[in-house]
Parts: structure tokens; sequence; C-alpha cells
């Protein structure tokens, strides 16, 4: 049984790198009789799949009408996860207010143009003195940058501006790995000492740990709030400075689920393939 798997574009810069990763997955998925076969996510669906992930669909927001057109025309006949309209709803960082809306505990956020008044407004309501500024469609901190009150402010249109939080650089960002509706493994990861992005590239450092009460509740009933189930997730949270854990981001388009700090994750995710395809 074939299952395209959606990749780079074909003239991505990240298109090996990605075809490394998707290696690790090979072995669990040919284990359950199921083929991994890279298509680059610009090509929309191939004929003769049985479904399609679009775990690996790097650099989609580089080209969001494109994407956006991919997945609202995505045909029925070749099961997409996470489904389209999930995907869709996911690509822009306002799903962030809709899932505070819900009731999730989401870091404190403001939607619109950032430029100076914008920027200046945005220091006295979050009573802070440094802010991080991204657009709304981002990933791997694309555009993304830290601001203090007296830095120049460049022009961004449909951006979000959140507080810098401390946290990031000490406790980390805790991420919570979901498979087939079920909590699978966490992720600690934490920022280069002066540093706020906390991917590898930029010096992040990664590690296994556990995720208590607290963190497996916030991470739910965000999963809880989507508007339709994932057959896979990762839910990004970090400590407020006053104590509290907050959603940082819910990504349901192409996390990286950490393979290699958790048990047996292709297999998981090739068993809820399966699963989802009623196998």
């Amino acid at each position: 049984m074939r299952i395209d798997v959606l990749m780079p574009a074909a003239d991505s810069d990240y298109r090996l790198e990605a075809a490394a990763m998707l290696d690790e997955y090979r072995p669990a998925f040919a284990a359950r009789g199921l083929t991994l076969a890279p298509r680059p996510w610009t090509d929309g669906p191939g004929d003769g799949a049985a479904a399609a992930l679009a775990l690996f669909a790097w650099g989609y927001h580089l080209a969001v009408a494109q994407w956006d057109a991919v997945l609202e025309r995505w045909p029925v006949t070749v099961p997409l996860f996470n489904p389209p309209a999930l995907m869709r709803w996911n690509t822009r960082k306002t799903y962030l207010a809709t899932l505070a809306e819900r009731g999730v505990p989401v870091v404190p956020s403001w939607f619109g143009d950032a430029d100076a008044g914008s920027i200046a407004a945005a220091f006295d309501r979050f009573a802070t003195d440094t802010l991080v500024v991204k657009p709304q469609v981002s990933g791997g901190s694309y555009r993304t940058c830290r601001i203090g009150r007296d830095d120049p402010v460049e022009r961004l249109a449909e951006a979000i501006v959140q507080p810098f939080l401390p946290a990031v650089g000490d406790e980390g960002e805790l991420s919570l790995l979901f498979i087939g509706g079920a909590f699978s493994h966490a992720v600690r990861k934490v920022a280069r000492a002066g540093d706020f992005r906390i991917q590898p590239q930029f010096g992040g450092q990664l590690s296994a740990t556990d995720a208590d009460a607290e963190s497996r509740s916030i991470a739910m009933h965000a999963l809880a709030a989507l508007p339709a189930a994932p057959l896979y997730a990762r839910v990004d949270l970090i400590r407020l400075p006053q104590g509290a854990l907050a959603l940082m981001e819910l990504e349901a388009i192409e996390p990286d689920l950490y393979p290699d700090l958790g048990d047996d994750v292709p297999g998981k995710l090739a068993d809820a393939v399966l699963g989802a395809l009623g196998q």
C-alpha cells in the first residue's frame, strides 16, 4: 500500500534533509506493508496512493497562496493526514486567538500589521520591554525577531506580536507529541544563551523529558478545541512569568515528531495511518 509523503518543493534547499528524515520512518512503515513515496507538496495528490501524509511539507509558508490552493482542491478519494481543512486553519497563527476564545491558556498575542505605532502600543499592552514579532504564516523562526523599546521597527504585514518570555532560555519550551489521538512523548527545547530561538540550527538544545499532569491537561484541552481531530500533532507550551504554562504553538501540519527522542515513533505513526484507513 503506497502512502505519499508531501515533501519540500523540488527546488527547495531542504529537500535532501527532509529525505534523510523520511528514511527514519521507512522501516516501520514497510514492516506494516506500507511504502512511503516522497512527493513535492507543490505537485498536489498523486494517482494510486492509498493516502498521503503532509509531515514534510516544508516551505509552504513561502508560497501560502499555492499551499492554500493545494489543500482546497485536495480530493476526498485520497485521505490526507492531517485533514486539509484542519491544516488550512492551522496555517495562520490567528488560530491561537480561536483557541484562546475556547478557553485554552495561550501566550498573550496581538495580531495585525506591525509598525512603529502598533509595536509601541504592544510594549504597553503587554507591560514588557521586549517583544517577539513574526509573520502569521511562518516556520522555523522565519522572519522572527526580538525587539526592545529602543530598537528600530521594520514594518511587517499580518504579524503576530507577543511578549518575550525569559523561560525560553531557562526551563525552555515543552513539546508534547500526540499520534493517533494518544500522547506519545515529550521534548524540552532550550534556546542558546542570548538567543530566543529554540531550533537546533540556532543553537537550541533538545532533550527527552516527562510531561506532568498540568502540561498534559493543557495539551489535551487544546487538541479538543481543534476544528478536527489530528492524526498527529505537536503542542508547544511555555511558562509565563506568573508561573502558569500557556500554549505557544500547536503544529498540525509538518511538525518534527522527534523520533530519536521517543519510543517507536515511526511505528506509532504507521499504526495510526493504518487505523485511520480502517486496516
